[in-house]
């Protein structure tokens, strides 16, 4: 008994045994609460429709077992005389794990919100989920600078000339940090512009693929070879996009080379059998079919027409069958296909004449002096 009544940094050791039960205990009940609350919300959020409930699981889920400490060691610090050094550790314990803990939760629902309004919208308004996940970024901001202002502000920092010193120093930051500012107003400029969004297919320079991901400073393109493409916001805003999935239609134009040997009448037929093939397509428009030159082996065709489709693969089925077409017709009317060819005509001129080497004396003297080559019947 004399020890538990020994003082301890002003309290008895009785008190500060009382104060670890009481932080002890109410962090386990606190822990089993939580436990026992997520396991009902999950079997309520299985048997309803509506997202609150799943969001409330998602956020519970992260409480930390700090805040759950903090919570039981100010609970039984009430019972102890702490003084005032002792008081001001408690509150600023209290206040940085209240601080992270909001953070936490208001990260989790903020990201829940943003992920299925996305996932609701990305197929029908691909521009509205870009906006959106950008809108995500600057609710995240939004809400740590609220949190630590309100922490400032309750530890008894003047917050009036913290920001006016913000103001003036971050006119240095923003020097240093300029390239990374350019981004990050490129990318609000893609975020309210819209020249792409998640989902477009693009083409920057030589590098084509799908729009993944528009973030703070790059934006992510799955290429179609499978790797991924990572552009700087800035870099993208400077370039040259072709933006295909705002295509309506596909204009393409293919040459076709017949032999030399085709016909006369069999050429004047040709641009209407292209014009039937591609008309017997639902994905295709014609638009023009020429004999347009005559090529170093072959006549020349230029075929132009539209496929009613964006899309890439309809494109290539569409040209795929029209090609077929195209040879089933001709091999039809006997027309044939020109490839790379050569023809060489020899002649003979002068037949029955020889020519004799002149002697080295009279390749070597001046062309005056030199006979003319003659012809022998004998030797």
């Amino acid at each position: 008994m004399e020890i538990l009544d020994r003082v301890l940094l002003g309290n008895t050791v009785r008190a500060w045994l009382i104060a670890a039960g009481i932080t002890l205990g109410l962090t386990i009940v606190l822990r089993t609460m939580v436990s026992v609350v997520i396991g009902r919300l999950r079997q309520l959020a299985g048997r309803t429709a509506t997202d609150v409930d799943d969001i409330a699981v998602e956020v519970l889920s992260r409480t930390k077992l700090l805040f759950l400490v903090f919570l039981g060691v100010w609970a039984g610090s009430r019972t102890l005389e702490l003084g005032e050094g002792g008081d001001w550790a408690v509150r600023v314990f209290g206040i940085l794990t209240v601080v992270v803990q909001a953070a936490a939760w208001g990260n989790v629902a903020i990201a829940s919100l943003i992920r299925r309004q996305i996932s609701r919208t990305i197929e029908a308004d691909p521009a509205t989920a870009t906006t959106i996940n950008a809108l995500g970024y600057v609710l995240r901001a939004a809400l740590w600078v609220v949190l630590l202002l309100a922490a400032l502000a309750n530890l008894g920092i003047e917050i009036g000339p913290l920001l006016a010193g913000l103001g003036v120093g971050g006119i240095a930051v923003a020097l240093a940090v300029q390239n990374i500012l350019g981004d990050l107003f490129a990318s609000l400029s893609i975020v309210l512009d819209k020249p792409f969004v998640i989902g477009d297919f693009i083409v920057v320079g030589n590098m084509a693929g799908t729009v993944e991901h528009i973030g703070l400073k790059t934006t992510r393109v799955r290429s179609i070879s499978g790797e991924q493409l990572i552009f700087a916001n800035s870099d993208l805003l400077s370039s040259r996009i072709q933006n295909f999935r705002r295509m309506q239609e596909r204009r393409i134009l293919f040459r076709i080379g017949v032999t030399y040997q085709t016909s006369r009448d069999l050429l004047a037929r040709i641009p209407d059998m292209i014009r039937a093939s591609i008309e017997s397509q639902p994905l295709a428009r014609f638009d023009r079919a020429h004999f347009k030159e005559f090529g170093d082996s072959a006549f020349i065709y230029e075929v132009v027409f539209f496929v009613l489709s964006p899309e890439y693969l309809a494109w290539m089925e569409v040209q795929q069958a029209i090609n077929l077409e195209i040879m089933r017709r001709f091999e039809e009317h006997g027309i044939a296909f020109a490839y790379p060819t050569r023809t060489v005509f020899l002649t003979r001129e002068h037949e029955g004449l020889q020519a004799i080497p002149l002697p080295r004396e009279q390749i070597d003297s001046p062309p005056s002096a030199q006979r003319s080559p003659r012809t022998t019947g004998g030797d």
